[in-house]
């Protein structure tokens, strides 16, 4: 007899092996694609297809009209696509142009127009597009492959969407559309659809974070929210008040000042805005670790010590050096569970609150609009965690935009009060609750009990959180996706698009597709019906039904 715990062990086992087996057998029949569906993701605002195959030449030739059709983010993001387009094939045309001897590809050329040629990116930017891709007939003025947008931005969209339509097949060992022709309508539902990164709890190094902005792209999600530091670690350079960095984990687990401005213009270049958080009065124990004043004691770290002006000088120092990096109008400062025991048991501290008539509750309502007003002061619109909201709805500036995370029902109040909001809920867009599925991501509404039409135009959308305890560089992509796609086409898609109701039929096979491509593209999604996110595959079998 086998002692209980090596026999479950061999037990368990046996079930892997035979659940292996099953698939296997399943997986012979092979994966047919379900021709009812479209297979963008995020599915497009309005859209029609044929039933043509369209061949695309391997060495597309790129030309532009309009104000911004020279744009380097445009010519760059074309380039950057062809590679991906074309990755199995050789870019050697099987045609002669320089002999006049006529294409035998449908698609030559991908023809943009763009409107404007500002690259200004701000919240709100118009990122709509139109794209049409038809067979050249030789009667029509619109022929080939053609983008409009009014920014560029709206083009580096366009151009997901048509490098998602090009697709390789392996026994012509050609690019081709398939359901041509394409008429493609379309403009993203929220103007905020984030994802935010923790790299306090873990450092990520520069090139996983640029893989992670790529991969955002990818999704059209167009915020990363930076939680760069926190109460574990400080790795931010901020040259006016250098022994922050001493709060680093390490003397290589760093950024500087250089290496966040080039995350900031890579995200640009793919039309990503860079929303960074310093987390006050909560959350910034690290601090201390070069400058012991902003503790309230050296037993008693965390919040900040309100009743020095030291904190509030230092805070303003950041800020400065940060706005120098970070253009993007939208900052976080935090503002999410404060204890304030530190305070009420602090000599000095509990004296500044008696000599101020103040409870601890009245100050950290004075620190957090203080914070308000020093980044205000910097041109910014400040966000906050929804304790703000919840503690001093009345006294927030009404400039505020409030982030839930809490849970369901922080917006509906805050929007009802006139404060603009970012849904976040925990429930099911926390990516480090890894028992959430799929489906649940897909299913939460960020307009959920909001009626009103000028309430809901108050909120702003919503973002995935990867908080970083559990998630460094070894998994963090395959903590993200594909569960973030499922937010990201709640975030850009019509919302009865995306409320269709058996999903499991009309969603799951979509987003089966989609992690398949980020997969080809290098990304570590993981399979997408894991009972327990990022987990492996269990045995053998297809991509596409994991």
């Amino acid at each position: 007899m086998l002692p209980f715990s090596q026999n479950s062990h061999y037990k368990l086992r046996f079930l892997v092996l035979v659940l292996w087996v099953s698939h296997l057998v399943d997986s012979k029949s092979g994966f047919e694609l379900d021709e009812s569906l479209t297979y963008l993701w995020p599915l497009p605002s309005e859209f029609t297809s044929g039933n043509q195959t369209l061949t695309v030449d391997p060495t597309l030739s790129f030309s532009a009209l309009g104000k911004g059709g020279n744009s380097k983010i445009l010519i760059e993001g074309f380039e950057r696509y062809k590679k991906i387009i074309f990755k199995h094939v050789s870019g050697i045309s099987l045609f002669d142009k320089s002999r006049g001897i006529r294409s035998v590809y449908d698609i030559s050329e991908l023809r943009f127009i763009v409107n404007s040629d500002s690259e200004e990116l701000q919240l709100g930017v118009d990122e709509s597009y139109t794209l049409f891709v038809a067979k050249k007939d030789g009667k029509s003025i619109v022929g080939e492959a053609t983008i409009e947008a009014n920014t560029v931005y709206g083009a580096l969209r366009g151009l997901e969407t048509f490098s998602q339509l090009c697709a390789f097949d392996y026994e012509t060992k050609s690019v081709q559309i398939y359901k041509a022709p394409w008429y493609i309508k379309d403009k993203p539902r929220f103007a905020f659809r984030g994802l935010m990164l923790d790299t306090s709890r873990h450092y990520l190094p520069i090139d996983v974070i640029k893989q992670i902005i790529e991969s955002m792209s990818y999704a059209k999600l167009n915020v990363l929210h930076w939680h760069i530091i926190d109460e574990e670690s400080f790795p931010l350079e901020v040259p006016s008040y250098p022994k922050l960095w001493n709060a680093a984990y390490t003397k290589w687990e760093r950024y500087t000042i250089e290496d966040a401005s080039e995350i900031v213009s890579f995200a640009k270049m793919r039309g990503i805005h860079i929303m960074a958080e310093v987390d006050v009065p909560g959350h910034a124990e690290s601090w201390g670790a070069g400058y012991p004043d902003l503790w309230p004691s050296s037993t008693c770290r965390e919040p900040l010590d309100v009743s020095k002006s030291f904190t509030f000088d230092l805070i303003s120092g950041i800020l400065s050096e940060m706005r120098k990096i970070f253009p993007f109008e939208l900052f976080h400062l935090g503002g999410d569970e404060v204890h304030t025991d530190c305070w009420t048991s602090t000599p000095h501290i509990k004296q500044w609150l008696n000599d101020q008539n103040m409870t601890a509750k009245d100050a950290y309502q004075y620190f957090v609009l203080k914070a308000q007003e020093i980044a205000i002061s910097k041109n910014w619109t400040p966000v906050n965690w929804e304790e703000t909201f919840n503690s001093f709805p009345s006294k927030l500036n009404p400039r505020t935009i409030v982030h839930n995370w809490l849970g369901p029902g922080v917006c509906p109040k805050a929007v009802a009060k006139g404060f603009r909001c970012i849904f976040s809920n925990q429930g099911a867009w926390y990516l480090d609750h890894l028992d959430v599925p799929w489906n649940e991501v897909y299913s939460a509404e960020p307009l959920e009990g909001i009626n009103n039409v000028s309430e809901q135009n108050l909120v702003l959308g919503g973002e995935v959180c990867m908080w970083g305890e559990t998630a460094d560089t070894s998994d963090v992509q395959q903590t993200i996706w594909p569960r973030a796609a499922a937010a990201a086409e709640r975030l850009w898609s019509k919302r009865e698009a995306v409320s269709a109701r058996n999903i499991t039929l009309t969603i799951l096979p979509r987003l089966h597709y989609f992690r398949c491509l980020l997969n080809r593209r290098g990304v570590q999604a993981a399979p997408v019906t894991n009972k327990y996110a990022r987990q492996p595959p269990i045995g053998a079998g297809s991509c596409y039904e994991q």
